[in-house]
């Protein structure tokens, strides 16, 4: 059975002298899951507390300023430099060159973000004096006039009514000068003495005023020459900064991923040794170490130090404490997938690992939903062109492009099941069953998966509570021996009823099933009787006793309902047939000579199925997943490995 890898609970103990060499050595191992002993640390002889502390805050600063500065220059993190080349950064060296660098890119970037503003204000002139380019007169006279007070700016389409409802009262004149989409450029006029109200009503309609500097003067038309004139200058600038950028990139490129990557360690590094416990003449870490990486560790340790002690206590997955660390142990195949369960929730110690399980059954309930030669190939194909990472729009779905490619396989293992290509079903012979000619057998055979499948799920919960040493889980709860008992008893006498005669007496079944209820029904009291606790019944036996019935209802009903959930798996793969034909009715209809615009809209058909439908699809079986299978056995809410490294984990 695949469980998370067994943990062994160690703690080292050295002297004081040699604890950074002995981060390093940890941190270099990468296998230690270090818990924080500092609450040990003596209270005389030792520097303040909180130097390592302080430290880890300086590296951090650090860290931030370099990548402030690489995303500035719009440099990426690089890979991570091998264990062997990092060391505790000198900060009196590596600070000032920080900030050098930190500057030189600073002053480009200030002026080149001061020149892309001003090139974006020139523009923005350029395009409201265009309406009125034809128009001979100083532009300047419009705030000089003795008599006319004039605003000419843009405003929001929506609001040019607004504005003259506000200025109903007094004489104006409001011209839209150029339009478009959301906003118009407009020239709004009236007397001098009513000055004030033009422009607070122009202000409550967010009218933008042309506001030109004093040098842009004379007419439209020589204005906009001159402000081409002034952009000209400004891309010159600008070309000439990115130029500057583009040689600071490139002079200062593998030093400023180098500064990251060595800060970074130095930040992991002070802060695991702000974890050591400190005594007067030794230190001592503690945390949890992989079983199968144990001796390594400690033949690493015994060969670097020779005054080093090291307690190991393996643990047991029965009775274990609630902090032992959970590292899954699955290949790195199955990490997709592993993905999908930690999304979930993080397994406990002593619970089954179900990445294996849902590494089978994902693929198989989506294939069969899916079921397309075709479609599936697509599908396949996609999830590859996702994990190459040559589509920069699916670089996202980098980490589910194994479950693309192996829900694709499956859906074009059932295609051939049941006789489908690209929605085609008279190309391939019929394997096993077509969903649409046989409705009743395809959700027939869904229930059926169903209930396998549960079962699966009930036998894992038993066994999890077996491990854990849960006696009243596993002997009374509605997932344990009393609920997969009362389950099968259920499905016994719905057998009985609709397939006749059976070798086991429908009475027995009636017998398992009271038995099985009232051990359901009154799990809390028998739990609590097995487990030594008193009082057997908190509160009245009136109170109990109802909430005891609704328990027991809620069981069934929970039977039931996850049961007939996987009929979805043999209704959509009805709907998948019947959508596709609908697609080859339309194509008739548009091109009833099977001509081009008949393949076209066929082509068009397949890929809508294949990227809605593929993800509608991909939801549901989800959703089967979680809800349905994994509440049977899987609680969850373990705590996740993070050993000591200097290099980026893989994803556990």
């Amino acid at each position: 059975m695949f469980y998370p890898q067994a943990m062994t609970e160690i703690e080292l103990v050295i002297p004081t002298r040699d604890l950074p060499a002995m981060t390093d050595v940890l941190a270099r191992q990468g296998v230690l899951h270090q818990v924080d002993a500092s609450f040990l640390n003596s209270k005389t002889g030792l520097e303040p507390a909180d130097s390592w502390s302080g430290r880890a805050a300086t590296y951090a600063a650090l860290e931030r300023q370099v990548l402030a500065t690489m995303q500035a220059l719009d440099i990426e993190e690089g890979a991570p430099l091998l264990a062997d080349r990092i060391s505790i950064i000198d900060i009196e060296v590596a600070g000032p060159l920080a900030t050098q660098i930190e500057q030189e890119v600073q002053k480009v970037s200030e002026r080149l973000a001061h020149d892309q503003k001003r090139l974006g204000q020139l523009a923005s002139y350029v395009h409201q004096l265009e309406p009125v380019a034809r128009i001979d007169f100083d532009i300047s006279t419009l705030h000089r006039s003795r008599y006319i007070s004039s605003i000419l700016g843009t405003i929001p389409i929506a609001n040019l009514e607004r504005l003259g409802t506000s200025l109903a009262r007094i004489p104006f004149v409001l011209l839209t000068l150029r339009q478009d989409r959301h906003t118009a450029v407009v020239w709004l006029a009236g007397m001098q003495r009513d000055a004030d109200i033009l422009s607070r009503a122009a202000r409550s309609a967010y009218l933008n005023p042309l506001d030109l500097p004093d040098v842009h003067q004379g007419t439209p038309s020589e204005i906009i020459r001159s402000l081409h004139t002034a952009m000209e200058r400004a891309q010159q600038r600008i070309a000439g900064d990115k130029t500057v950028m583009a040689q600071l990139r490139e002079t200062r490129g593998q030093q400023l991923q180098t500064l990251l990557w060595r800060a970074r360690a130095s930040r992991i590094l002070a802060e695991a040794m702000g974890h050591f416990g400190r005594f007067h003449y030794t230190c001592m870490a503690a945390g949890w170490v992989p079983s199968s990486r144990l001796a390594a560790l400690t033949q690493q340790l015994t060969q670097t130090f020779k005054n080093v002690f090291i307690g190991a206590n393996p643990v047991k997955r029965s009775g274990t404490k609630p902090d032992v660390p959970v590292a899954l142990g699955n290949p790195r195949i199955l990490a997709a997938f592993q993905q999908l369960v930690t999304t979930y929730a993080q397994p406990h110690y002593e619970e089954v690992d179900p990445t294996w399980l849902i590494a089978l059954t994902f693929p198989l309930l989506f294939g069969a939903m899916f079921g397309d030669v075709g479609q599936g190939l697509v599908l396949a194909l996609l999830g590859g062109l996702v994990i190459s990472l040559k589509a920069r729009a699916l670089r996202g779905l980098a980490s589910l492009g194994p479950i693309i490619i192996a829900c694709g396989l499956a859906a074009t293992l059932f295609g051939f099941l049941y006789g489908s290509v690209f929605g085609l079903e008279n190309v391939l012979p019929v394997l096993w069953i077509r969903p649409i000619d046989d409705i009743l057998s395809i959700l027939s055979i869904a229930i059926g998966a169903g209930v396998v499948l549960l079962s699966i799920g009930f036998l894992l919960g038993i066994l999890n509570a077996w491990m854990a040493r849960d006696w009243g889980r596993l002997l009374f709860d509605h997932n344990g021996i009393a609920g997969f008992v009362l389950y099968w008893s259920l499905i016994g006498l719905a057998a009985g009823i609709f397939l006749g005669h059976l070798p086991i007496p429908p009475l027995v079944f009636g017998v398992l099933v009271v038995v099985a209820g009232l051990a359901v029904m009154f799990s809390e009291v028998l739990k609590r009787l097995v487990e030594g606790h008193r009082p057997l019944v908190e509160g009245g036996l009136g109170t109990y006793a109802v909430q005891a019935i609704f328990e027991l209802y809620e069981a069934l009903i929970s039977f039931v309902s996850n049961t007939l959930s996987y009929v979805r798996v043999g209704a959509f793969a009805v709907a998948h047939s019947g959508l596709i034909s609908v697609f080859f009715i339309l194509a008739g209809l548009v091109s009833p000579s099977h001509g081009a615009g008949y393949w076209i809209m066929v082509v068009l058909g397949n890929s809508f199925i294949v990227g809605f439908e593929g993800l509608i699809v991909g939801i549901q079986t989800m959703r089967l997943e979680y809800y349905e299978f994994f509440n049977k056995f899987f609680t969850g809410g373990g705590m996740r490995y993070k050993p000591l490294t200097l290099l980026p984990a893989a994803d556990e």
